[in-house]
């Protein structure tokens, strides 16, 4: 479904830029589920970005259903970690679900059940005329997910969208987002630092090496459906899984240092 082919980005000229990724290739698959990781400033998000239209690529090509993305496509929809900066804080929860379909759907009372579903699907039914400042954090974070949903994406993307939780709201959006995949039978692409969290959503992980950007490791994800956050952790397949993107990560992270390409404290 969704297909990158030697993907380069470089920002900036061919003497002074940054060349942020390097000949990526790979697929993703109808109704899977792809958790994306690796050392903080390896490029992640510039990936997500490539996939979803929203950067081009400096070479290479990348495709939805075999045509070539050059604007950000219908069939994907994408949700990010800053949910208090994608939600309109002066719209209700049902206008801001809505509004990205004002212009794709023109019936109203298509619209308001497309609205109802979603809310529904991530357990807000009976929300639609709070504000999001009214909501916690995680049911912020619901309704960005709704949001996407009602656009009834055939991808959904998204970028580090429980860095911000705590512990048991992120463990609860980790189990929706598998719960949303199973009920609308959409793929997902979930770029994520949490280790734990990438194996746990997983078919497969997609492993980043430093910059510029490469897949350092494609690992299959082979565990028991429905997944449970107390036992799927305790089996011996997710000890292995985790253990091995921990061991790439970490030696990712050493290389970057010594290169003198690790983020510093502020993130750059």
């Amino acid at each position: 479904m969704l297909t990158l082919t030697n993907v380069s980005k470089r920002y900036g000229d061919e003497q002074r830029g940054t060349l942020a990724v390097k000949d990526l290739t790979f697929e993703i698959g109808d109704n899977e589920i792809v958790t994306v990781v690796g050392p903080s400033g390896c490029g992640k998000t510039t990936v997500l970005k490539l996939m979803a239209g929203l950067l081009e690529p400096t070479s290479g090509t990348v495709a939805v259903d075999g045509e070539a993305v050059s604007a950000p496509p219908e069939q994907i929809a994408l949700v990010f970690q800053d949910y208090g900066n994608s939600l309109y804080p002066w719209m209700r929860v049902g206008a801001n679900v809505e509004f990205p379909l004002r212009h794709r759907v023109r019936d109203k009372a298509a619209r308001a059940a497309r609205v109802d579903e979603a809310l529904s699907s991530v357990g807000l039914a009976g929300f639609a005329d709070r504000y999001p400042w009214q909501l916690s954090g995680g049911m912020q974070q619901r309704v960005a997910i709704a949001r996407g949903l009602a656009y009834q994406p055939r991808i959904l993307l998204m970028d580090e969208p429980f860095g911000a939780l705590d512990a048991q709201t992120r463990a609860d959006l980790e189990d929706l987002v598998l719960r949303v995949r199973d009920a609308f039978g959409i793929t997902i692409v979930f770029v994520t630092h949490d280790i734990d969290e990438s194996v746990y959503l997983a078919d497969r992980v997609l492993v980043m090496g430093p910059r510029p950007t490469f897949i350092d490791a494609e690992l299959a994800v082979d565990l028991p459906s429905p997944r449970d956050q107390i036992e799927t952790k305790d089996l011996a397949e997710f000890s292995r899984v985790r253990g091995e993107v921990y061991r790439r990560i970490r030696h990712s992270s050493e290389l970057m240092r010594q290169a003198g390409t690790a983020p510093d404290a502020a993130g750059h």
